[in-house]
């Protein structure tokens, strides 16, 4: 019990300060989640269903068009592809990182920091800069003789995919480097005495044991990469839309909410299908095999 001793040396008995207990004590976080969070999404929701007529219209369009099934392959295509690059480029990285001098790490850790805390906009702007017919790559690649004529690399889903990855990188280079860097080296060590070589360390223990990691960050640049706006609308066109630019079309140029609607439910149940698969299989497991 704690105590207070006033100026003559009375000691008083402080009062017990009652903590909120059982559920009481997360009310607060509840109703925030649920005014700023839930109410919002179950209104737009709400709308897909009921503008203009009550129905699953909306619904039937979004299906039964092939321009918007076009726009969401678009969409599923350039993610998976994001998030596959981003994995095949980041596993490396962040497994060098772990490795490296400290000094080293924390040289290549402040890069990645700057690119994420540089605005989103003038990353962009750079990439267009630097992939269009007359940019720095194609100069690059005609100086070396490896093309004749410059190669499109803006206003399609190549450019926007190559801005995607460079801006998705960090997203997963960092959960993958507090995963490996869990991992105990003499795991390694071990399998390498009992006679494993470097492929089959990698392949056998090395990535069995970051797969948690890998998951989480994969599944954070694909969920990303399926509601990014700017970097596809600066990158793709308007021939080569992607989701995220559909809804915003709706809302903003058609004021169409129940498309928009529709196609934002489309985006909110595929995310948590994944999430779900991801919890399925890879919740249960201890990153760093600890």
């Amino acid at each position: 019990m704690s105590t207070f001793s006033d100026a003559s040396g009375v000691i008083t008995p402080l009062p017990k300060v009652r903590r909120p207990t059982g559920f009481s004590g997360v009310v607060p976080a509840f109703a925030f989640v649920g005014i700023f969070f839930v109410v919002p999404v179950a209104i737009l929701l709400l709308r897909s269903v009921l503008e203009p007529v009550p129905g699953l219209e909306n619904y039937a369009q979004l299906i039964g068009s092939a321009t918007y099934l076009k726009i969401f392959a678009n969409t599923f295509i350039v993610s998976g592809l994001v998030t596959v690059i981003s994995l095949l480029i980041g596993f490396p990285v962040a497994w060098a990182l772990a490795i490296m001098p400290g000094r080293l790490t924390s040289v290549i850790f402040a890069i990645l920091l700057l690119s994420m805390w540089t605005n989103l906009l003038a990353r962009t702007y750079a990439w267009m800069v630097l992939l269009q017919r007359t940019g720095l790559i194609n100069k690059m690649l005609i100086g070396m003789g490896l093309i004749d004529q410059p190669l499109a690399l803006v206003n399609n889903l190549t450019g926007v995919t190559i801005g995607m990855t460079y801006i998705m990188l960090p997203f997963i280079i960092l959960p993958l480097y507090g995963v490996i860097k869990k991992i105990d080296p003499s795991t390694l060590q071990a399998a390498a005495l009992c006679g494993a070589n470097r492929w089959q360390c990698l392949t056998r223990v090395l990535l069995p044991l970051a797969m948690p990691g890998m998951a989480a960050g994969a599944l954070m640049v694909f969920v990303m990469s399926l509601g990014y706006f700017v970097t596809p609308s600066l990158l793709g066109g308007t021939a080569n839309m992607m989701l995220a630019e559909l809804i915003a079309q709706f809302v903003q140029s058609l004021v169409n909410w129940g498309m928009g609607g529709a196609a934002a439910l489309v985006l909110l149940v595929v995310t948590l299908s994944l999430y779900a698969v991801q919890l399925r299989f890879f919740g249960n497991q201890n990153p760093g095999g600890r």
